[in-house]
């Protein structure tokens, strides 16, 4: 058959190459009985070539069901497909006939193929392979003759790589892919479609059809049209209702397209975007690497100061190690940056710094008295403990406020230390 019979029977408007090869391979592959898997973008017309091939098929008196996948419920979708016995499951009160079995002669068409769950996925490679399938709640093996054809605007293979679709039943389904075209891919037929949907709007509304001049018709056809020959029609109807004028001018086209900002571009590694990410990355492990560098000083310093209370002797040569270390590190003629000097007026008075007052050592009214305290820190906390609940009358809340600490590490340490409040 002709591809312009084809276009003329089942309204199909446009020219471009690309849309007559898919027309193309659709009338050659519709007289045979192999599944078909339709691939195009949300919009393009899927559905249309499915009732292309089955039109032009031998089954084309038998019946015809289009099924969307993403639409029914994965809990349901094998007793949609396959049907069930009664009291399979709980609503099941008779048993019912699915798509393949009250299909059976014709053709189903499977929108959204990628949303099948992968137990559903099982079931319909059986049907593909022996044409066989099994109610839910049976165990008896019944037969169909059905014809599949199968349509994604996702990447199938893609999904097979990561296990969300099962590959021998995309290879199956694959048997003769059909590519159909967006619309920003046949640029030419924007102004053909459009000129039908508002013919069309007009004959049915009784009204003049509305034109478009040359800027508007630029405009439309550089405009993306992520929403392809769907958005194209809406568009053309909002058009035919809300605009006054019958001539469209670039300026009254403008306010019914929506500003869109998509980059269908790919991504390039060295993209800005990408680097940024990376960058953002780095910067995330830079920071980690920096806290673990701070908790490990902390965790030192802790360390060290344990052992001067713990050893209060060493506690001058270690305070002489540190002073030699950091007197290395950092050398005396490094240029340290002084604060700004405040200029003061001539009527400011120096006040008087009281330096504390040092008692010099004399051999006959000096006298060393040694006082004997608890230099262990847990002694000490202990003792801050019970400060606080003497001091907040044993109220535990406000206690481990005042203290720095949650009431429940309090209420740990008054069973640690056994104080009872």
């Amino acid at each position: 058959m002709e591809i312009q019979s084809i276009k003329n029977r089942f309204g199909i408007i446009g020219n471009s190459p690309a849309l007559n090869h898919a027309l193309n391979v659709a009338a050659q592959v519709a007289n045979t009985d192999l599944s078909v898997l339709i691939v195009g973008e949300s919009g393009v017309g899927k559905e249309a070539f499915s009732q292309i091939i089955h039109a032009l098929s031998a089954r084309k008196h038998n019946p015809f069901i289009a099924v969307n996948c993403g639409a029914i419920p994965e809990g349901t979708i094998d007793s949609e497909l396959f049907g069930h016995e009664k009291g399979a499951f709980t609503g099941a009160v008779d048993s019912r006939k699915g798509y393949f079995e009250t299909v059976n002669g014709g053709t189903i068409f499977l929108d959204e193929i990628g949303e099948l769950p992968i137990g559903t996925q099982a079931r319909l490679l059986r049907v593909l392979e022996a044409g066989e399938f099994i109610r839910v709640g049976s165990s008896k093996v019944q037969k169909t003759d059905v014809r599949v054809i199968a349509a994604t605007n996702k990447d199938l293979l893609e999904f097979t790589q990561n296990g969300k679709f099962r590959e021998d039943l995309y290879y199956r389904l694959s048997t003769v892919p059909i590519r159909v075209p967006s619309l920003r891919d046949r640029k030419e037929d924007i102004p053909l479609l459009f000129r039908k949907f508002a013919v069309d709007f007009a004959e049915r509304y009784k009204t003049a059809p509305v034109q478009l001049d040359d800027d508007a018709r630029q405009i439309l056809v550089n405009y993306p049209w992520p929403g392809n020959v769907r958005e194209l029609k809406n568009i053309a109807d909002q058009i035919s209702v809300l605009s006054t004028d019958k001539i469209i001018s670039a300026q009254g086209l403008r306010r019914f397209l929506p500003e869109t900002n998509q980059n269908r571009l790919p991504m390039l590694v060295n993209s800005p975007m990408h680097g940024n990410k990376q960058e953002f990355g780095n910067e995330r492990e830079l920071l980690y690497k920096l806290f673990f560098d701070m908790k490990k000083d902390v965790t030192e310093l802790k360390k060290m100061f344990v052992e001067i209370l713990q050893n209060p002797g060493e506690a001058s040569a270690a305070v002489a190690y540190t002073k030699e270390s950091l007197m290395r590190e950092y050398p005396m003629n490094m240029e340290i940056q002084q604060p700004a000097t405040a200029v003061l007026p001539s009527s400011y008075v120096q006040p008087a710094v009281q330096q504390p007052a040092m008692i010099m050592p004399h051999d006959d009214i000096y006298a060393h008295e040694e006082v004997e305290e608890s230099l262990n820190i847990m002694d000490k906390e202990k003792e801050l403990i019970e400060k606080a609940l003497k001091k907040h009358k044993g109220k535990r809340k406000d206690a481990a406020s005042d203290l720095g600490i949650s009431e429940r590490t309090l209420y740990r340490k008054l069973k640690e230390y056994d104080i009872n409040d």
